[in-house]
């Protein structure tokens, strides 16, 4: 924790992270998923709703803020990388519970290994080597899920229960897997190597950013490739022929899934970094700014809370059992509200509460580093 002024920050930046941040607490706290907006849901298997961007959006900016951050070394990026991890497995402890087996595996875990794989691919290679590792990984990750053979013997496929991913997490993580999958984890071990390479574009992205060339060129850059790896991503998981299919899936973080977010990551962030940093254009951004400059914490915080009410519970009158989540979703908006409006209204009021817990952290200058 520092209670130091941030430093000079590239304001786009914060502002991107900071929507990107309100938008997974608005996705992942909706007041009665069984009445949740079909966009703030996640694509169960093959396809993607503007849900399924928050997560890659995020670990594209991971990669992107290295080039703008200060240079550290071995040990400090390790530091990092292992604190995410143990936040991760904090929110995985709260969010199931506070129950035993923990899931290994998640979000934090997932951005922490990708940080770290992404530091050292900065300081070890170029950034046409950068790029040249981001697609071995991209195509050697689908060429294993297509032709390889998993370790329980199943034949190659791209099915929920027997694709090669699933088998290795049953494996490697067996009895530590996620609580609502439970034979296979959606941020598991095989499919964290295509999620280095989401890091390692938001790398690419960020030295872009810093070259000598004109802002125009700079923007045009940004919204032009985006577009075009994201039509790229639309027709490798779409268009392409069988034997090269490779569908859109977040679970999987399929290479086209890769391709499709990371593009639309770069054409937004490239259209905000144009509008805030080179036209001037900062008074919509205040939110999301206070937002960015403590993602971390704002993110850690509202799952820990968001386990704790929904772990805690107690009998109706009735002698149902309902948990102070449900109680209070109930009270404040389901009893006025229709049920998809009421369910939308309850993940709102997260955001604003939160939000105005990282104000008031930005007003004392109180920020979560890792």
């Amino acid at each position: 924790m520092s209670t130091k002024p941030a430093a000079e920050r590239l304001l786009s930046l914060d502002a991107f992270r900071g929507a990107t941040i309100a938008g997974m607490i608005l996705v992942n706290n909706s007041g009665d998923y069984a009445n949740t907006w079909w966009p703030l849901l996640h694509q169960p298997w093959h396809g993607w709703t503007p849900t399924d961007l928050v997560f890659p959006f995020f670990l594209w900016m991971a990669g992107m803020s290295l080039v703008f951050s200060r240079r550290i070394g071995f040990r400090a990026a390790l530091w990092r990388s292992v604190k995410l991890v143990l936040f991760g497995l904090l929110v995985n402890f709260t969010t199931g519970g506070f129950t035993l087996p923990l899931r290994w595996a998640g979000v934090l875990q997932r951005i922490g290994l990708c940080y770290l794989a992404a530091w050292a691919a900065r300081r070890l290679l170029s950034p046409r080597g950068q790029a040249v590792l981001a697609a071995l990984l991209l195509v050697g990750y689908w060429a294993a899920m297509k032709h390889l053979v998993g370790p329980e013997g199943l034949a190659p496929g791209l099915e929920p229960q027997t694709n090669l991913s699933a088998q290795v997490d049953r494996i490697v993580l067996s009895g530590h897997l996620y609580r609502w999958t439970k034979t296979w984890d959606p941020e598991g071990v095989l499919s964290t190597f295509p999620a280095i390479a989401t890091a390692l574009l938001g790398l690419l992205a960020g030295e872009w950013l810093r070259s000598s060339r004109e802002p125009r060129a700079k923007a045009a850059g940004f919204v032009a490739g985006g577009l075009a790896f994201f039509v790229l991503g639309v027709l490798w998981g779409e268009a392409a022929p069988s034997r090269l299919l490779c569908p859109v899936n977040k679970n999987l973080w399929s290479p086209s899934f890769v391709l499709l977010t990371a593009g639309l990551a770069a054409a937004l962030f490239g259209l905000t970094w144009w509008l805030v940093d080179v036209r001037g254009g900062r008074a919509w951004t205040g939110p999301f700014v206070t937002y960015g400059r403590n993602a971390i914490a704002v993110y850690v915080g509202s799952e820990v809370l968001s386990g704790a009410w929904g772990t805690i519970g107690w009998a109706t009158a009735a002698g149902e059992v309902r948990t102070l989540q449900e109680r209070i979703h109930q009270i404040a908006f389901a009893s006025w509200l229709p049920p998809t409006l009421a369910a939308f209204a309850f993940a709102l009021a997260n955001v604003v509460l939160w939000w105005a817990v990282a104000r008031a952290m930005d007003r004392r200058g109180i920020y979560l580093k890792v």
